[in-house]
């Protein structure tokens, strides 16, 4: 690795796309370098940031660069040209998990304590907790972005439609949301004044009148948006105890959250879920499990591994959840339910495959039923809310005719509550939490009961304006959009005076939409045929980019996401990975993965058009323009994977891709030098076709062991995603 930065980094990830890149990357080095063209990796997976926080406690071979800190500099530079692909934002059980994987293979780091009582397991857990949950992208995303689908994507969903569940009038499935006490309901927001900017703390008084400090050293510019918002855990247990109590016979119960992102307070909110659920059984055995470390924020996995083997816990826990309503699963044959591990549950996964499926889960029978959608805080429920209520009314989307729907999103320098993790608490007991700025002003304050969760998040001034740049320019260039901000919601309120007089001095008139009325307008504007462009805020960024792909195309990890940083660089992000630990598991039973790259072909191209546009290297503009031509052709061709053993699969999609890459330069007259040297390469590829295909199956239908899951075998991995000699001595 040199010390100069490379023309392009590609990132090493986590789970299916990682195993892509084993394929993948060699095809991109060996293309790239025929036109000079450099390109490096830096490793930003679970694995790789859990070692960077303990270079003492390795070996000298063990040791590992941090990475993300690394490209988390280089992104605020216009140097920056960086494929980014989906990583895992790990739950609690996901890094425990890892943990463990890592000390077994003879990485001598610490466990990670749950409930730490010492300095120093109190110093272990804060720098875990610095790699859990969305610990990536608000390093990364120094731009707002422009998500989309390619043109090519787009023809060929409207091509091959993909399959549908039917929705009728009568469908029970429908969303609950919290009547009020929530993040929405208790928000306060305000914008930072000239005389307010500077410094601040958040402080935390109790009702006995002893403060405490939760969060020193707070900095405030003028112009930045300023929330703060508590969820009470009361009001929280009441909704879930109503909600299960009106369950109708034959609708599966289900919880909605994210997480993962909001690493927080959303594992919180799931831990009531399944406090409430069991409360039978946490009544009679409450101490015996909390003995056993059993915390609800775990789930139920993690109590059935604690009690294993006890014949009375077991039956207790068993006739607890016989006496409540039959759940949403998340895999009814091995018997795990929507509340057995917090992060198989993803709102912006779970709810779009719940209504693609005509709104419909799986039980724990393995039969489809009707299912309640429990989604506590009304800050975002209601744009699935309204969704199902469209296709109640509506009948499923016809994906031959209709629209494409795009995002312009808000979320650089960690904009909105995906920023909020270090400003979110849950409240040791009643009292008052105040933001004290330090020319003395209380910005927001809000009385508290303990359990309840208290969270502030920011925006600043430069990316919102960048944000409403972009979107009037996304605009112009499609011509139907909206601003999704509710005038009743005191954070979007905030941003309307922003949005406002920018919409103004354009001379545009571009809506402004609560995120319901929003969602109703892009579904009836998409299905009478035209483009959408959804300009809204971080979180339903992240929602909506997977909603209306996953029911317009049939998945989001087709999608593609350009992050003009505001320094100058670029950022590609290539799709969601909500299905790459299926994926993954399909790999280790038969030797089959079904994994997409069209992700990250399409970030490919466009990073090459930003290095030609950027650097003036007109290779790269040759190179971008061929892959694009080759993406079509593999579209058209129909050569992406598909879901069985002897369909093509991830491997044989990159055989494909490489040999029309490869023929597109061969057949261009742009560039005499590319010509030649693609030329007999394309050639070989295409006479090889059978030996290459025939060499690429051979031990499909077989397990393929990859001697780990966040860090595995290198060489092992290599050998199971690169399987023909022959394409591999072509490429190189």
């Amino acid at each position: 690795m040199s010390n100069k930065t490379p023309d392009i980094i590609y990132t090493i990830v986590d789970e299916a796309p990682e195993l892509a890149r084993h394929s993948l990357l060699p095809i991109i080095s060996s293309f790239a370098s025929a036109a000079d063209i450099s390109v490096e990796t830096r490793d930003i997976s679970l694995a790789g940031r859990i070692l960077a926080l303990f270079p003492d406690l390795l070996t000298e071979d063990q040791r590992v660069n941090d990475d993300l800190a690394e490209l988390g500099r280089l992104v605020k530079t216009p140097d920056a040209n960086v494929i980014k692909l989906p990583n895992v934002s790990a739950s609690v059980p996901q890094l425990t998990d890892a943990i463990a994987e890592l000390q077994s293979k003879g990485f001598a780091i610490p466990d990670y304590p749950q409930s730490p009582a010492t300095d120093a397991e109190k110093a272990i857990r804060a720098k875990y907790d610095t790699v859990k949950g969305s610990a990536v992208n608000p390093v990364l995303r120094e731009g707002n972005s422009d998500r989309r689908s390619a043109k090519a994507v787009k023809e060929y969903a409207k091509a091959n439609p993909h399959r549908m569940g039917d929705w009728t009038a009568d469908s029970k499935t429908h969303v609950a949301s919290m009547s009020g006490n929530d993040f929405f309901a208790n928000e306060k927001s305000a914008t930072i004044t000239a005389a307010q900017a500077g410094g601040a703390k958040i402080v935390f008084t109790a009702a006995d009148g002893t403060k405490s400090v939760l969060k020193d050293g707070l900095s405030y510019d003028e112009g930045t948006v300023v929330d703060a918002t508590f969820l009470s855990a009361a009001a929280l247990r009441s909704f879930i105890k109503d909600e299960i109590a009106s369950m109708e016979d034959g609708v599966l119960f289900s919880v909605h959250l994210k997480a993962t992102m909001m690493k927080v307070s959303d594992p919180i909110i799931f831990g009531h879920f399944v406090s409430v659920f069991i409360e039978d059984f946490l009544a009679k055995h409450g101490d015996t499990v909390k003995a056993l470390g059993f915390n609800p924020n775990a789930g139920l996995g993690d109590l059935e591994e604690r009690i294993k083997g006890n014949a009375e816990l077991e039956a207790d826990l068993k006739a607890a959840l016989a006496g409540k309503p039959d759940m949403y699963m998340v895999n009814s044959d091995k018997g795990i339910t929507n509340l057995h591990v917090s992060s198989d549950v993803i709102i912006d996964a779970s709810m779009p495959a719940v209504i693609k499926a005509g709104g419909i889960g799986w039980g724990p029978d393995g039969k489809a039923a009707d299912t309640k959608c429990c989604i506590p805080d009304n800050c975002y429920a209601g744009i699935y809310d309204e969704t199902i209520n469209y296709f109640k009314e509506n009948g499923k989307l016809d994906v031959t005719s209709c629209g494409a729907v795009s995002n312009v999103g808000l979320m650089a320098q960690k904009a909105e509550e995906y920023g909020s993790h270090p400003t979110t608490f849950e409240l040791p007991s009643a009292g008052t939490v105040e933001i004290v700025l330090d020319n003395g002003d209380v910005l927001h304050s809000h009385t508290v009961e303990a359990g309840d969760i208290w969270r502030s998040a920011t925006a600043k001034k430069a990316p919102i304006l960048d944000w409403i740049k972009t979107g009037i320019e996304r605009f112009d260039a499609v011509g139907t959009a909206a601003f999704w901000l509710d005038a009743n919601r005191a954070h979007d309120a905030e941003l309307i005076k922003y949005v406002e007089p920018a919409l103004k001095a354009a001379g545009k008139d571009i809506p402004i939409m609560a995120p319901r009325e929003a969602t109703r307008f892009s579904w009836v504007e998409m299905a009478k045929g035209k483009d959408v462009v959804t300009i809204s805020g971080n979180v339903l960024r992240d929602y909506l980019t997977d909603l209306f792909p996953i029911l317009e195309l049939g998945t989001s990890a087709k999608m593609l996401s350009i992050v003009k940083l505001m320094n100058g660089g670029g950022l590609f992000e290539t799709g969601a990975g909500g299905s790459a630990p299926k994926h993954v598991e399909q790999l280790v039973e038969e030797n089959h993965l079904r994994w997409d790259s069209l992700g990250e072909f399409c970030a490919l191209g466009e990073s090459f058009n930003f290095l030609a546009d950027s650097k003036g290297k007109t290779k790269a503009a040759v190179l971008g323009q061929a892959v694009e031509d080759a993406t079509v052709k593999l579209l058209l061709n129909a050569k992406s994977p598909e879901r069985k053993v002897g369909q093509n699969d991830n491997r044989s999609s990159h055989y494909w891709f490489a040999r029309y890459w490869a023929e597109s330069l061969a057949t261009q007259d742009t560039d005499a030098a590319l010509k030649a040297h693609f030329a007999p390469v394309a050639e070989k590829l295409s006479a090889n076709e059978a030996t290459i295909l025939a060499e690429l199956k051979a031990d499909e239908g077989k397990p393929a062991d990859m001697d780990g899951y966040y860090k595995s075998d290198a060489a092992k991995t290599s050998a199971i995603m690169r399987p023909s000699a022959t394409l591999n001595s072509i490429i190189g």
